[in-house]
């Protein structure tokens, strides 16, 4: 396949990965795995020898009609979506970039979605396969597109999210979708006790509304379809209009919210069940966070230890993620069974601990 126009040419480096992953592996050399480096701040450092995808990119298949993509690790990510914005189609998970540099390696590795991710689903529900390097170099395919996955593993999915740890990421296959023929932002003037009691009770209609995020006093909201559905509810819901560059803002953390030089408390992504209470936090008001996902997820800072934001955000039924580095891991710490099949993992795919050690937490 040709290059895309204004892009860089199509390069297959697999093998010469798989040759420095194997020589590594033999001499027990840890590898920290570099796509972008935009999102190098969420997790551990790793102490490794660096291994760059950067050259590793194209898109060597991509079928508009069957809605299928496969692409290159080192591909940069603002390069695949313009090449499916040129089809009218797009990645229905609104993946974050942080930055020009971002590659769609990172954008698998770390899993993150941006505001449409309850009403379209997460990176992991579009991948359909992968193909990874595994600690002797091997190039191996898995998912629906190739063949079956092994040792009763499904090795496509638990690569989202692993940052790394598991094997080199050198191709992901991707289910795509169809851009909405209509999009209107609204913001509506209300207290967050209204705001979340009225998503609930449009969560139980056929609206087309594909994000909800409350902060400021205000509840945003993002409307996609159909011209007659997405005016029908516009009229009904009323608000102000609100435009449409909030969405990528907020997905980019470029907001007021996160970008305030006044405010040098860590800042906190707290991931809990839609209508759980505000956090117990000593330095923690609610109405000061930004409530993402119609609430499911909570951006907030506070100066509270991070085994207390931890500690709260499980007794709420969620997770916490501490977004500001620090010296500890930022995630929520694995219960002792959970603990038990990563460390398993681990030492079934990567026995030597070569690909980015310690990323996530210190005992993988």
């Amino acid at each position: 396949m040709a290059p895309h126009q204004g892009s860089l040419p199509d390069r297959d480096i697999s093998e010469t990965l798989g040759e420095r992953i194997r020589r590594a592996d033999a001499e027990g050399t840890p590898l920290r795995i570099v796509g972008g480096d935009t999102k190098a701040f969420l997790g551990n450092t790793v102490d490794g020898e660096p291994l760059s995808t950067r050259e590793h990119r194209g898109i060597p298949r991509y079928d508009p009609v069957e809605l299928i993509v496969s692409v290159r690790a080192g591909t940069p990510l603002a390069e695949l979506e313009a090449r499916l914005d040129e089809q009218g189609q797009r990645l229905p998970f609104e993946p974050p970039h942080f930055g020009d540099a971002a590659t769609v390696g990172g954008m698998v590795a770390t899993g993150l979605s941006g505001p449409r991710r309850p009403w379209a689903g997460a990176v992991r529900d579009f991948v359909l396969g992968v193909r990874l390097i595994d600690r002797h170099g091997a190039s191996l395919r898995f998912g629906g597109e190739v063949m079956k996955n092994v040792a009763g593993y499904d090795l496509s999915r638990l690569m989202v999210g692993a940052q790394g740890c598991l094997g080199l990421l050198t191709d992901v296959s991707l289910k795509v979708l169809p851009k909405p023929s209509a999009q209107r932002s609204l913001r509506l003037e209300m207290p967050l006790a209204e705001a979340r009691r009225r998503l609930v009770e449009w969560g139980q209609e056929p609206l087309p509304i594909t994000a909800a995020t409350w902060f400021d006093g205000a509840l945003h909201i993002r409307l996609e379809g159909g011209p007659g559905s997405v005016d029908a509810t516009g009229r009904r819901l009323g608000g102000e209009p609100l435009g449409a560059t909030f969405w990528p803002a907020l997905r980019e953390q470029q907001l007021a919210f996160f970008t305030r030089e006044d405010d040098a408390r860590p800042l906190w992504r707290l991931s809990l069940p839609q209508q759980a209470p505000a956090p117990d936090l000593e330095d923690v008001d609610e109405t000061a966070m930004l409530h993402d996902w119609a609430g499911a997820q909570r951006w907030l800072r506070s100066t509270a230890p991070d085994e207390a934001v931890h500690a709260e955000a499980c007794r709420l039924g969620g997770h916490a993620t501490r977004w500001t580095p620090g010296e500890q891991t930022p995630f929520t710490p694995l219960s002792p069974v959970l603990a038990k099949y990563h460390r398993r993992l681990k030492t079934e795919l990567d026995p030597n601990g070569i690909f980015n050690p310690g990323r996530l937490y210190a005992e993988l």
